[in-house]
């Protein structure tokens, strides 16, 4: 019972949930220690908790491919398939970074393009240091936003094969996504607003 995915789970992207982690990697989940001592019978408040208690990200690591609890959280979830309003609060809520990170793994996995783009660009604002575990074993420092972009960019993250997702910028061309306002293009705004402004008092002083 604690390997299968739970009964009123949906389908997700025309296949069971669990399924989107590989079956070799699923089977290393199910047979690892963290699994069977901190993962058996978890609820989604369970996960939560146990998120709220990482010190890193990854998915597996060594010679043997270990996997990591990260990566054992993110399979749980989607075993449990918990709501979209509460995986929202997840990734709103900045107390716990790694809890953050874990829900943006699982939405990226199981949301739609466009709820993709929308829900995970603003965390390009989080500039928190991740401790990541590399493949060979090491722990890699990264940051939040880093993590993000691969999420948004890259088909391969945590040794999970991430569902394809449409270019964002075809999804503009479409009609489907405006235009994405970086911070940095407001800095600049706010800077030229503040230039223009200052030559207006220069200007109207002479």
């Amino acid at each position: 019972m604690a390997n299968r995915t739970v009964a009123t789970a949906q389908s997700v992207h025309g296949t069971n949930p669990q399924y989107l982690i590989e079956k070799a990697y699923r089977q290393r989940v199910y047979d690892s220690l963290y699994w069977k001592e901190h993962c058996f019978g978890l609820t989604v408040t369970g996960v939560m908790e146990k998120a709220s208690e990482l010190t890193s990200i990854g998915g597996c690591y060594g010679t043997n491919r270990r996997p990591t609890e990260f990566f054992c959280l993110t399979l749980k979830l989607l075993q449990l398939q918990p709501d979209r309003q509460m995986i929202d609060v997840l990734l709103d809520q900045t107390d716990f970074k790694y809890l953050r990170a874990l829900a943006a793994m699982y939405f990226r996995l199981t949301q739609p393009p466009k709820d993709v783009y929308e829900k995970l660009e603003p965390l390009y604002g989080d500039y928190r240091k991740l401790r990541k575990r590399s493949s060979d074993g090491p722990f890699e420092l990264t940051f939040m936003d880093e993590f993000v972009d691969s999420l948004l960019r890259e088909n391969f993250v945590c040794f999970i094969t991430l569902p394809h997702i449409t270019k964002r910028m075809v999804m503009e061309d479409a009609g489907v996504l405006a235009p994405r306002i970086s911070p940095l293009d407001e800095d600049d705004d706010d800077d030229n607003y503040s230039s223009n402004g200052e030559n207006s008092s220069v200007h109207s002083s002479n």
